[in-house]
């Protein structure tokens, strides 16, 4: 039992449970929250409440999360998050109004957002660059498998059962995870961490959190909403003066000296248009699907799964595709691919097979999943163990706003054209071309990371493609960051 408990395989089972539970969270609620609204007795609109809450909290810890995983112990910290957000989820589970749920949402996002970095941090430290390519498949599947799962689970939920047990399944897969974690996981520390950097916290926290509403109520308020942009200008105002404020500090709390390193600033850059495109993508079609060409729900979601199941196949071809043909070529080939298919989709009418439709869905799980893979893998070649933490936490902010980015500006695309055409006898009608330049938008952010991708050197992430000597005993040297 021991042997087979080794740390690298409690790391893997642990952190795949944990973000499966988180990333499922993020799509099970949208589904719900109509039926949310009409039992606790509350206004559709105000249900939206929900999700802000959970966003903000989250972007708020989300800058802390880093320094407090180096600070008291990536284990430590990792399950505490994992317990908050468990706990919460049952909380959830048994508030009788709004107020309560908001509420245990806002303590849920908290858990949230501290799960995603310092499970990053705990599973670079663990595995060295060369041996990263392999464990990629732990770090694709929760991203490939619960997102698409999420709707139609919910879906099945509410519509047999009650809302509630939306955050009943967080359970089963969040409490296990914890035991396991907390009888095997090992420790980790970091020497000579420091004080925390309460300026950079006050500025970050409240900035991220700014820009994160505004960008994401900006499409359902309207961007001329004075709390939107009003939420929007206070937010980039203080990220501004977090930047002068963190270059003069030697522990900064966001270490913007990271992005000196020319291969972890570019593949953020590309990771920021794979989720911007991806999810928005992923946002404008199941729309298209519905609205315009009349499709079911049902028939939505199982003509969108494909693309989750050409994730995990792509999980399973970058530990071989990367190494051979270099993270750069990777990257190209999949942003292209996928452009072309997403500028396919764009030409689909209620007349095109389904099963057109899937492939092309399932070439986007294939090619972009192994971009998206390949990115993971590589930004992290140059990052030595100390700054690691810090790294993770750039990575998941990045996370963060490429979806919200692709989401409003994709929404802002369906809005200004319009989704809606008055037809020659004066009814309403779907405006079909609105969705059709919201998927070239996206297409468009697929070629701009095409673009960024052509600046990666392979050489720089060369630690990540050679395979090691002694693989039992292969242990992770520091490479400096380029200056």
């Amino acid at each position: 039992m021991s042997a087979w408990l080794n740390p690298r395989k409690v790391m893997c089972i642990v952190y795949v449970a944990a973000m499966f539970v988180v990333a499922m969270d993020a799509t099970v609620l949208n589904v719900a929250l109509q039926t949310i609204s009409q039992e606790l007795d509350v206004p559709p609109a105000a249900s939206g409440i929900l999700n802000v809450g959970y966003l903000v909290s989250l972007a708020i810890v989300l800058p802390m999360a880093g320094w407090l995983g180096d600070k008291w112990g990536t284990k430590r910290t990792f399950l505490l998050a994992l317990a908050i957000f468990t706990g919460a989820s049952a909380l959830c589970s048994f508030a009788q109004n709004l107020t309560t749920l908001t509420i245990f949402r806002v303590i849920q996002g908290i858990g949230g957002g501290l799960l995603t970095p310092v499970g990053m941090a705990m599973l670079f430290r663990t595995f060295p660059p060369e041996e990263r390519a392999k464990v990629s498949r732990s770090l694709i599947l929760p991203i490939a498998i619960a997102p698409a799962v999420g709707p139609i689970v919910s879906g099945m939920l509410v519509e047999h059962f009650t809302w509630r047990w939306i955050f009943y399944v967080n359970l089963p897969i969040g409490i296990p995870a914890l035991l396991f974690g907390l009888f095997w996981l090992k420790e980790n520390k970091q020497p000579n961490v420091g004080k925390l950097d309460v300026p950079g916290f006050l500025l970050c926290a409240p900035g991220l959190a700014l820009v994160m509403y505004a960008l994401t109520q900006g499409p359902i308020h309207g961007w001329s909403s004075p709390a939107v942009w009003g939420a929007g200008t206070i937010g980039i105002v203080l990220l501004t003066l977090l930047v002068k404020v963190e270059l003069k500090v030697s522990q900064p709390l966001l270490d913007l000296r990271l992005l000196g390193n020319h291969l972890f600033r570019t593949t953020g850059l590309v990771s920021i248009c794979a989720s911007a495109g991806l999810l928005g993508m992923l946002y404008v079609f199941p729309l298209m699907y519905q609205n315009a060409l009349h499709a079911s729900a049902l028939e939505t979601g199982l003509t969108t799964f494909p693309e989750a199941i050409g994730l995990m196949i792509a999980s399973q071809l970058v530990p071989w595709t990367y190494p051979r043909f270099g993270p750069k070529r990777v990257m190209v080939i999949g942003f292209v691919v996928t452009a072309l298919i997403f500028i396919t989709l764009s030409t689909v009418d209620a007349n095109t097979n389904p099963w057109f439709i899937r492939g092309l869905l399932f070439g986007v799980g294939i090619f972009l999943g192994q971009t998206v893979g390949s990115v993971q893998i590589a930004a992290f070649a140059t990052i030595p163990p100390v700054s690691m933490g810090r790294a993770t936490t750039w990575f998941a902010m990045q996370g963060r706003l490429g979806p919200a980015l692709g989401l409003a500006i994709l929404s802002g695309t369906l809005a200004f054209i319009g989704t809606s055409t008055v037809n020659a006898v004066g009814q309403a009608e779907p405006n079909l071309l609105a969705y059709r330049v919201a998927l070239l938008v996206a297409a468009g952010f697929l070629l701009l990371g095409a673009c960024i991708a052509m600046f990666i050197r392979d050489s720089d992430a060369a630690a990540t493609i050679c395979k090691p000597v002694k693989p039992s005993s292969a242990k992770e040297q520091p490479v400096p960051a380029e200056s």
